[in-house]
Protein backbone atom coordinates (compact mmCIF):
# COMPACT_ATOMS: atom_id res chain seq x y z
CA UNK A 1 0.00 0.00 0.00
CA UNK A 2 1.17 3.04 -0.70
CA UNK A 3 2.31 5.62 2.11
CA UNK A 4 1.11 9.42 2.00
CA UNK A 5 4.87 10.58 1.33
CA UNK A 6 4.67 8.26 -2.09
CA UNK A 7 1.20 10.05 -2.69
CA UNK A 8 2.97 13.26 -2.48
CA UNK A 9 5.54 12.41 -4.63
CA UNK A 10 3.72 11.13 -7.30
CA UNK A 11 1.31 13.83 -7.60
CA UNK A 12 4.82 16.29 -7.77
CA UNK A 13 5.91 14.15 -10.55
CA UNK A 14 2.84 14.24 -12.50
CA UNK A 15 2.71 18.19 -12.14
CA UNK A 16 6.49 18.50 -13.46
CA UNK A 17 5.53 15.95 -16.38
CA UNK A 18 2.65 18.23 -17.09
CA UNK A 19 4.96 21.45 -16.96
CA UNK A 20 7.52 19.78 -18.84
CA UNK A 21 4.68 18.88 -21.61
CA UNK A 22 3.56 22.55 -21.54
CA UNK A 23 6.30 23.99 -22.12
CA UNK A 24 7.68 21.80 -24.65
CA UNK A 25 4.92 22.40 -26.65
CA UNK A 26 5.23 26.25 -26.84
CA UNK A 27 7.96 25.89 -29.00
CA UNK A 28 5.61 24.12 -31.56
CA UNK A 29 7.53 20.93 -32.96
CA UNK A 30 4.45 18.68 -31.17
CA UNK A 31 1.55 19.09 -29.30
CA UNK A 32 1.38 18.62 -25.40
CA UNK A 33 -0.56 15.12 -24.97
CA UNK A 34 2.20 13.87 -27.72
CA UNK A 35 5.08 14.93 -25.39
CA UNK A 36 3.46 14.10 -22.19
CA UNK A 37 3.07 10.45 -23.82
CA UNK A 38 6.75 10.43 -25.06
CA UNK A 39 7.46 11.56 -21.10
CA UNK A 40 5.46 8.79 -19.20
CA UNK A 41 7.57 6.23 -21.28
CA UNK A 42 10.15 6.94 -18.50
CA UNK A 43 7.43 6.77 -16.02
CA UNK A 44 6.06 3.84 -16.42
CA UNK A 45 5.77 2.58 -13.37
CA UNK A 46 3.55 5.63 -11.32
CA UNK A 47 0.36 5.29 -12.58
CA UNK A 48 -0.62 8.25 -9.73
CA UNK A 49 1.60 10.52 -11.63
CA UNK A 50 0.89 9.70 -15.43
CA UNK A 51 -2.84 10.42 -14.19
CA UNK A 52 -2.37 13.67 -12.59
CA UNK A 53 -0.35 14.79 -15.79
CA UNK A 54 -3.10 13.52 -18.35
CA UNK A 55 -5.88 15.42 -15.81
CA UNK A 56 -3.69 18.57 -16.46
CA UNK A 57 -2.82 18.44 -19.47
CA UNK A 58 -5.76 17.83 -21.04
CA UNK A 59 -7.64 20.24 -19.18
CA UNK A 60 -5.22 23.36 -20.48
CA UNK A 61 -5.68 21.72 -24.03
CA UNK A 62 -9.35 21.78 -23.77
CA UNK A 63 -10.06 25.07 -21.81
CA UNK A 64 -6.77 27.07 -23.12
CA UNK A 65 -8.88 29.95 -24.93
CA UNK A 66 -11.04 30.07 -20.85
CA UNK A 67 -7.74 30.04 -18.96
CA UNK A 68 -6.13 32.48 -21.15
CA UNK A 69 -8.76 34.76 -20.57
CA UNK A 70 -8.74 33.99 -17.24
CA UNK A 71 -5.28 35.15 -16.88
CA UNK A 72 -5.80 38.00 -18.46
CA UNK A 73 -8.48 39.19 -16.71
CA UNK A 74 -6.66 38.44 -13.32
CA UNK A 75 -3.78 40.14 -14.41
CA UNK A 76 -3.81 42.54 -16.87
CA UNK A 77 -0.52 44.06 -17.08
CA UNK A 78 0.93 40.93 -18.05
CA UNK A 79 -0.68 39.59 -21.20
CA UNK A 80 -0.11 35.90 -22.05
CA UNK A 81 1.38 36.61 -25.40
CA UNK A 82 4.37 38.68 -23.25
CA UNK A 83 4.66 35.86 -20.98
CA UNK A 84 8.32 34.09 -20.91
CA UNK A 85 7.06 30.41 -22.14
CA UNK A 86 7.94 28.68 -18.53
CA UNK A 87 5.72 31.69 -16.91
CA UNK A 88 2.77 30.96 -19.25
CA UNK A 89 3.54 27.25 -18.96
CA UNK A 90 3.68 27.37 -15.10
CA UNK A 91 0.36 29.82 -15.43
CA UNK A 92 -1.59 27.70 -17.66
CA UNK A 93 -1.11 24.41 -15.76
CA UNK A 94 -1.69 26.03 -12.25
CA UNK A 95 -5.07 27.23 -13.34
CA UNK A 96 -6.10 24.07 -15.69
CA UNK A 97 -5.16 22.07 -11.84
CA UNK A 98 -7.19 23.95 -9.83
CA UNK A 99 -10.70 24.45 -12.12
CA UNK A 100 -10.76 21.14 -13.42
CA UNK A 101 -9.08 18.63 -10.80
CA UNK A 102 -11.79 16.45 -9.09
CA UNK A 103 -8.71 15.11 -6.79
CA UNK A 104 -6.43 17.90 -5.66
CA UNK A 105 -8.26 20.50 -3.27
CA UNK A 106 -7.81 24.03 -4.80
CA UNK A 107 -5.24 25.37 -1.78
CA UNK A 108 -2.67 22.32 -2.13
CA UNK A 109 -3.00 22.65 -6.08
CA UNK A 110 -2.20 26.42 -5.36
CA UNK A 111 1.20 25.91 -2.93
CA UNK A 112 2.08 22.80 -5.51
CA UNK A 113 1.99 25.51 -8.70
CA UNK A 114 3.62 28.49 -6.44
CA UNK A 115 6.26 26.17 -5.32
CA UNK A 116 7.26 25.12 -9.09
CA UNK A 117 7.29 28.64 -10.06
CA UNK A 118 9.70 29.48 -7.86
CA UNK A 119 12.01 26.52 -8.42
CA UNK A 120 11.41 27.16 -12.46
CA UNK A 121 11.63 30.69 -12.92
CA UNK A 122 11.82 32.84 -9.86
CA UNK A 123 10.43 34.68 -7.12
CA UNK A 124 8.39 37.16 -8.85
CA UNK A 125 6.32 34.49 -11.17
CA UNK A 126 6.17 33.03 -7.70
CA UNK A 127 4.09 35.96 -6.35
CA UNK A 128 2.19 36.36 -9.89
CA UNK A 129 0.88 32.87 -9.96
CA UNK A 130 0.17 32.98 -6.09
CA UNK A 131 -1.85 35.90 -6.83
CA UNK A 132 -3.63 34.87 -9.98
CA UNK A 133 -4.37 30.92 -8.85
CA UNK A 134 -5.97 32.41 -5.57
CA UNK A 135 -8.06 35.19 -7.28
CA UNK A 136 -9.23 32.48 -10.01
CA UNK A 137 -9.81 29.88 -7.32
CA UNK A 138 -12.13 31.97 -5.36
CA UNK A 139 -13.70 33.45 -8.47
CA UNK A 140 -14.50 30.23 -9.03
CA UNK A 141 -15.78 29.26 -5.71
CA UNK A 142 -12.93 26.38 -5.30
CA UNK A 143 -11.48 28.59 -1.98
CA UNK A 144 -14.08 30.33 -0.02
CA UNK A 145 -12.46 34.08 0.21
CA UNK A 146 -10.50 35.36 3.31
CA UNK A 147 -12.83 36.76 6.13
CA UNK A 148 -15.40 37.84 3.36
CA UNK A 149 -13.20 39.28 1.23
CA UNK A 150 -11.07 38.35 -1.70
CA UNK A 151 -7.08 36.22 -1.52
CA UNK A 152 -4.90 39.12 -1.91
CA UNK A 153 -3.38 39.01 -4.90
CA UNK A 154 -0.03 39.90 -6.05
CA UNK A 155 -1.19 39.99 -9.38
CA UNK A 156 -0.64 44.28 -9.14
CA UNK A 157 2.68 44.22 -7.79
CA UNK A 158 5.37 46.31 -9.23
CA UNK A 159 8.26 43.50 -9.84
CA UNK A 160 7.79 41.67 -13.11
CA UNK A 161 8.32 38.31 -14.01
CA UNK A 162 10.48 37.48 -17.10
CA UNK A 163 8.67 38.08 -19.96
CA UNK A 164 9.53 38.23 -23.76
CA UNK A 165 8.36 37.71 -27.00
CA UNK A 166 7.21 33.85 -27.94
Amino acid sequence: MASAADSVRSRRAGRRLALASLFEAEFGQRTAPAILERHLVDHEGDPAAAALAREIVDAVVADRERIDALLERAAPQYPVVHLARIDRSLLRGGIGEVLHSATTPARVAIAEWVELARIYSGEPTRRLMNGVLGRIATEAGRVPARGGRSVPSTAGSSERPKSHPA
